[in-house]
């Protein structure tokens, strides 16, 4: 548990690399899935990777994650603007919490620029596309501590 990150995705990114590519990139989230696995190997961390179109199973899986996992990354999709139930889920895990977006949404349509997700984020990476996903393991191998 001291260094397993939970990795959620949430609506639509089963999509990426056919999905908008101009917006979201050409990578799939397999691709994603296995550049964070290697990258979290190196730092001393486990990661594991889900992606659901479901906000009950999303809240499930942030509830499961206490007393198993260290912390969560979470690129909730559109639920990220409009999911209480994923925030209060994530308050009340109490663990830490990085929000990963693939763009920048605050360059994209204003209801994009509120996040629920953020008021339980430690930190906030949007817009570096796939390569929020390794700063945000950066960022919480540094904060747990992992051999890095």
């Amino acid at each position: 548990m001291a260094n397993a990150v939970l990795i959620l995705n949430g609506p639509n990114l089963n999509l990426l690399g056919t999905r908008e590519p101009d917006i979201y990139g050409a990578e799939t989230l397999a691709d994603i899935e296995q550049a964070c696995a290697a990258h979290a190997d190196k730092l001393g961390l486990t990661a594991d990777f889900r992606q659901s179109n479901n906000e009950g199973e999303l809240v499930e899986w942030i509830q499961a994650a206490r007393g198993t996992h260290a912390a969560i990354i979470i690129n909730a999709g559109a639920y990220t603007h409009t999911s209480v139930a994923i925030l209060d889920a994530l308050l009340a895990v109490d663990l830490m919490v990085m929000e990963v977006h693939l763009s920048n949404i605050y360059q994209r349509d204003k209801f994009r620029h509120h996040s629920y997700i953020s008021k339980a984020a430690t930190g906030v990476i949007c817009g570096l596309g796939s390569q929020g996903y390794q700063l945000a393991l950066d960022a919480l191998a540094a904060r747990l501590g992992a051999n890095n």
